[in-house]
């Protein structure tokens, strides 16, 4: 049975206010045969996708969990948890709105303990990507919103009038790893003293005209990135505090799961996949089970362009009954060794 439950709403079964985008949900679920590889889900065992999106690993997830098991789905926008709820229908899945940083909260305001396995794919879901009023992509005009929860926090038009240049610059070069940000933090608020910037094709324009664009060398080589997508990164992860949320989830992370328990994350950018890397590598909280991060092939890219750019790790929180040296770190792809 569905179980939908809204932030501050206690009862398990609610319905949801949003509207789903319309028709069926244009997100494909990345690696998802590494994913079920790396969590290894059992019938009767109790996981958690912090990021439910348009709900492509959690059916994957319910459908091994079973009857007798039990998956809790997470996200901050009530309208993938509308877009999921027809794609989990019949499944045994409890959904609720907040941010996967709200974990430890979410399973104690469920009666849930502990966990079996906790999936988090950081990744924007192509559905709000592709939607122009969320203000995440510069395909088209837009207003300039950014935030992951309609409802909550202030929109990156809103950001870029608050900060100074020097803000402006730090957080486009922090977070959008841009060389240029000092220039286009300049632009941003001689701008805006003439007027505001507000639409997400103002910004981009004004973006391309700070950051030259190398020519195209050689038909081997890949086209450039548009100028303005470090930028706009950088805004959606301020905007989203994208960054301070998974370094929360990170420590709160081997408590949420029982041990012996597996999460798996997905990163889709080295800010993120850094963090991760180093949090499973404390070896007094997890056992490694990916020294390096899985990443999808030709034929996966090819069908989904998105999947490129994507690392998953994985880690098991040990446990102290067991013996460390013969653990079974099987994955699918490999099997764990202890290191020496």
């Amino acid at each position: 049975m569905l179980h939908l439950v809204l932030p501050r709403v206690y009862p398990l079964t609610c319905t949801m206010n949003s509207q789903p985008p319309g028709g069926e949900p244009r997100h494909l679920s990345v690696l998802p045969a590494e994913v079920m590889a790396a969590l290894d889900p059992q019938p009767g065992q109790v996981f958690v996708d912090a990021t439910v999106g348009a709900g492509g690993h959690s059916r994957l997830l319910a459908e091994r969990l079973g009857p007798t098991g039990r998956l809790i789905g997470m996200d901050r926008d009530a309208t993938m948890l509308a877009l999921a709820a027809s794609r989990l229908e019949g499944l045994p899945v409890t959904l609720l709105q907040g941010n996967f940083d709200e974990l430890p909260d979410a399973l104690a305001r469920l009666g849930v303990t502990a966990v079996d396995g906790v999936l988090a794919d950081l990744g924007v879901c192509s559905d709000q990507l592709d939607a122009a009023e969320r203000g995440f992509s510069f395909g088209q005009s837009a207003p300039l919103d950014m935030r992951l929860d309609a409802d909550d926090g202030e929109t990156a038009a809103q950001l870029l009038r608050r900060l100074s240049e020097r803000e402006l610059a730090d957080l486009i070069w922090t977070y959008g790893e841009e060389r240029f940000s000092r220039r286009i933090a300049r632009r941003i608020v001689e701008t805006r003293r003439a007027s505001p910037l507000e639409t997400t094709d103002q910004l981009a324009e004004l973006v391309r005209r700070c950051v030259p664009r190398p020519p195209r060398k050689g038909a081997w080589k890949k086209a450039p990135i548009d100028p303005a997508t470090r930028t706009f990164q950088a805004l959606r992860i301020a905007v989203n505090d994208e960054l301070g949320a998974l370094e929360r989830l990170l420590v709160a992370l081997p408590e949420c799961l029982r041990p012996g328990g597996r999460a798996a994350l997905i990163s889709f950018h080295s800010l993120e996949d850094r963090r991760v890397k180093q949090a499973f590598r404390d070896r007094t909280r997890w056992q490694e089970l990916t020294r390096k991060p899985v990443q999808a092939g030709e034929e996966e890219v090819a069908r989904n362009p998105r999947a490129r750019s994507a690392k998953l790790r994985a880690a098991i929180r040990p446990d102290p009954r067991a013996n460390e040296t013969t653990q079974d770190g099987h994955v699918g792809w490999r099997r764990s060794r202890p290191r020496t």
